[in-house]
């Protein structure tokens, strides 16, 4: 770190402390060529991601829109809203370990269908008929079939 004072390029760190509620790190340094003293702050640095929309549009990624999804998808369905609260946290999580800066909203769709089939069979169906956009009945009465094999196996 570049000293405040002489602009010499090194310091070394005398004590580290937690700060703004554990958002960031509070530095003392000590300049190695003139010596004094000054405080520097480590934050984390957030990238934002952009959803890639099916019509090639791009938007921030927003873990409410996820929520809202899962909230319709769960309506009267014996769901807790902490287990929602885990899945869009989880999500989130994935979406931010995957270290890309733009993730496609079917990539998204395809994360919440799979933590919703283990939490509720029903509400799974719910958002895959949305997120599917099935066009007749048939389609929909595939996708059961094929759902209920799986299912099976």
């Amino acid at each position: 770190m570049k000293c405040v004072y002489c602009g010499f390029p090194e310091s070394k760190v005398i004590d580290s402390r937690s700060a703004d509620e554990g958002n960031s790190i509070r530095r003392r340094r000590e300049c190695l060529k003139c010596g004094r003293r000054f405080t520097t702050y480590e934050v984390i640095e957030h990238t934002p991601i952009l959803v890639v929309k099916n019509d090639g549009t791009r938007q921030p990624f927003d873990a409410s829109k996820i929520k809202s999804g899962l909230i319709k998808a769960c309506e009267k369905r014996p769901v807790a809203i902490q287990d929602i609260d885990k899945i869009v946290m989880e999500i989130e999580k994935d979406i931010t370990n995957t270290l890309e800066q733009e993730i496609t909203s079917q990539k998204i769709g395809e994360m919440v269908m799979m933590k919703l089939k283990e939490l509720d069979q029903v509400a799974y169906i719910r958002f895959a008929s949305v997120y599917r956009q099935f066009r007749d009945v048939t389609t929909f009465v595939d996708f059961i079939n094929e759902f209920e094999k799986m299912m099976k196996d």
